[in-house]
C-alpha cells in the first residue's frame, strides 16, 4: 500500500471508500476497532441518535462541556464547510496531522470498511488519543446496525423521531424508534424528546428522562443537567441548518419533519432546490413548493441525487413557476434566489459561493 504521508492521500484514502455505499452493520468497525485496542471504551460516551436535530443537539452538549472545563470530543456528520469539521476537539477541527495519523491506524488493520465506518474508527481513535472525558458521538443513521454503537456505556440522547431512510430503518415511526433505542444501555440513562414513543426505549436502559422535554434546547438542557453541567440558554447555530446568508437562507434539511421547520420561517420565495432520490421528496416538496413564487431544480453532485428534470415534473404539482438548470453553482447566480434547501448535499455545493 502506497505511503499516506499527507493529508491528500489521507483523504483520498477515505473518499475512495465511498464507492462501498452504505452497509449497515457492526462486525467490520467491530473488528478495526479491537484491533486498536478498543479506545471507544476509554472516556463517556454521550450517543445522539434520531431523526431531526442531531447535529445542532450534539454540538451544543459539545460546547457545554467545554465550557465547562471538559476536553470534549464531538463527531458529527455530514460536514458542509471542511471535512474535517466531522471530528472536533473542544470546537476545533482535527488537524491534518492527527488525520493523517487516523488514517494509517485504520490503514494499519487491513480492515475493509465503509467511508462512514472509516470516520468513526479515526474519531474514536483520535478521541482517545486525546485523552476526553467525554466524547459527544452522532449517529449517522438509525442506531442499532450503525457504525457509532460499539461503545460499552453511554448517556443516550434521542432526538425528535420521524420518517426518513426508510430502506434501511423501517417504514413505520414505530419502526424507526426501535432501531433508534438500539444505542441505549442496560446500566444507562436516555433523554427522550418524544415521549409519546417511551414504551420503545423504557425497558431498555436503568433511567429514562422525557418530561421536560419540549424541544431541541430543554433536551440539551436535560442532558446537562444529568451530567451536572450548567444548562445553556441557545442552541448553537450550525452551518446550512437555516443558515441566514446575504438575503438566502441555506438549510440542508431533507425531510418532512424539516420541511415543517422550514415551512414556518419562509414565503413567497424563489428558490433553488436540489435532493437525493431516496428521499420523501413528494412529502418534501407539498410543504416547501406552496411557499415559493418561483423553483429552480437542480442537480447535486453526488450519486444519489435526483436529475433537476424528474425533480421538477413533482414540482410543478405544488407550484406552477419552476425551472430546471442542472449546474447548482448556475443555479444560484439566477436573479432574486432566496432560498436553497433540499439536500446537505447541495448546500455544501454551493455554500462557498453563496
Amino acid at each position: 500500500m502506497a505511503e499516506i504521508n499527507t493529508y491528500d492521500k489521507a483523504l483520498n484514502f477515505i473518499l475512495n471508500k465511498q464507492s462501498l455505499g452504505i452497509k449497515p452493520g457492526l462486525s467490520r468497525i467491530k473488528n478495526a476497532l479491537e484491533k486498536a485496542g478498543n479506545p471507544q471504551n476509554t472516556y463517556k460516551v454521550i450517543h445522539v441518535a434520531g431523526t431531526n436535530g442531531k447535529g445542532t443537539v450534539a454540538a451544543t452538549i459539545a460546547k457545554a462541556l467545554t465550557d465547562s472545563g471538559y476536553n470534549v470530543g464531538l463527531f458529527t456528520s455530514p460536514w458542509v464547510v471542511d471535512y474535517r469539521e466531522q471530528i472536533q476537539l473542544n470546537g476545533d477541527f482535527i488537524s491534518e496531522s492527527a488525520f493523517i495519523n487516523g488514517v494509517e491506524k485504520l490503514a494499519g488493520t487491513n480492515c475493509e470498511c465503509t467511508e462512514f465506518e472509516a470516520l468513526t474508527f479515526i474519531s474514536y481513535s483520535f478521541f482517545a488519543d486525546k485523552k476526553v472525558d467525554f466524547a459527544v458521538i452522532e449517529c449517522g443513521m438509525g442506531g442499532k446496525g450503525d457504525a457509532t454503537n460499539v461503545e460499552e456505556d453511554n448517556l443516550s440522547v434521542i432526538t425528535s423521531i420521524s420518517l426518513d431512510h426508510t430502506d434501511f430503518l423501517g417504514n413505520t415511526i414505530d419502526d424507526i424508534a426501535e432501531e433508534k433505542s438500539g444505542i441505549l444501555r442496560m446500566n444507562s440513562t436516555c433523554v427522550l424528546y418524544n415521549g409519546e414513543l417511551r414504551a420503545h426505549f423504557e425497558n431498555k436502559c436503568k433511567k429514562l428522562v422525557t418530561d421536560c422535554v419540549s424541544d431541541n434546547l430543554s433536551l440539551v438542557n436535560a442532558v446537562l443537567k444529568e451530567l451536572n453541567v450548567i444548562g445553556v440558554n441557545a442552541l448553537v447555530r450550525l452551518p446550512a441548518r437555516q443558515e441566514k446568508i446575504g438575503n438566502i437562507l441555506l438549510d440542508g434539511g431533507h425531510n418532512v419533519s424539516a420541511a415543517k421547520a422550514l415551512e414556518g420561517v419562509i414565503e413567497n420565495e424563489t428558490a433553488v432546490i436540489g435532493m437525493m432520490r431516496d428521499k420523501d421528496i413528494e412529502g418534501y416538496l407539498k410543504i416547501i413548493a406552496p411557499k415559493c413564487k418561483k423553483i429552480i431544480l437542480t442537480t447535486p453532485d453526488n450519486p444519489r441525487a435526483i436529475n433537476a428534470k424528474d425533480l421538477s415534473i413533482i414540482a410543478k404539482k405544488f407550484c406552477k413557476n419552476v425551472k430546471v438548470i442542472d449546474n447548482p453553482v448556475l443555479a444560484v447566480k439566477e436573479r432574486g434566489v432566496t432560498l436553497v434547501c433540499g439536500s446537505f448535499y447541495l448546500a455544501r455545493q454551493v455554500r462557498n459561493l453563496l
